[in-house]
């Protein structure tokens, strides 16, 4: 059974971000296919990079990138909860997932956005680093509007709750095969 990641890719205080976060978490632990934890990043609280190596390469020195790769390691699967900051996603995200490399590599991510137009250009942009970070990105994504789904408090339309579950569909389906895959290129390597 995968272990999949939400990860609340906002440190802003008081964040919309995350009520969504506990809305998807709520929703996924119905779930008996895959446990789920989440990841708030801004408890993370992550320094901008400060490795004298690329990630690509595996040498981390500093603790708290060796224990930011154990963290991400530990999951077969990843739902990012990301809003959208001027067409694009906040740069804490980016810090994150540029911090390390190989335990991303193989395994599933979903999208989940928040914005005034559900936080699309957030993900438009989102989906290139995560390619190159060999993460599958499931097609399927929850888009947020700040208009509809936000008031005086977060009440997600009731059409959010079939994209959440189509989307968590796919991400179980392609954690779950991709273990597979870590698995083969993990032997091929010994």
């Amino acid at each position: 059974m995968p272990n999949i990641a939400i990860i609340l890719a906002s440190a802003r205080p008081g964040c919309a971000g995350a009520a969504v976060a506990h809305w998807v978490l709520t929703q996924a632990e119905k779930r008996t296919d895959a446990t789920f934890d989440l990841i708030d990043l801004a408890e993370v609280d992550l320094p901008q990079i400060d490795e004298a190596m690329p990630p690509a390469l595996g040498r981390y020195t500093d603790p708290h990138t060796q224990q930011w790769a154990d963290i991400i390691a530990d999951f077969d699967g990843y739902v990012i909860v990301t809003p959208e900051y001027n067409h694009s996603f906040p740069g804490v995200l980016k810090n994150a997932l540029d911090r390390v490399y190989a335990e991303w590599n193989n395994k599933a991510v979903g999208l989940v956005s928040y914005g005034v137009d559900g936080g699309v250009r957030a993900v438009e942009a989102l989906r290139l680093v995560l390619s190159a970070l060999q993460l599958a990105d499931v097609s399927a994504q929850v888009t947020l509007n700040m208009r509809t789904d936000f008031g005086a408090s977060f009440i997600p339309g009731e059409h959010q709750g079939s994209a959440l579950t189509a989307m968590l569909d796919q991400l179980v389906t392609w954690s779950t095969a991709l273990v597979g895959v870590r698995a083969g290129s993990a032997a091929s390597s010994a």
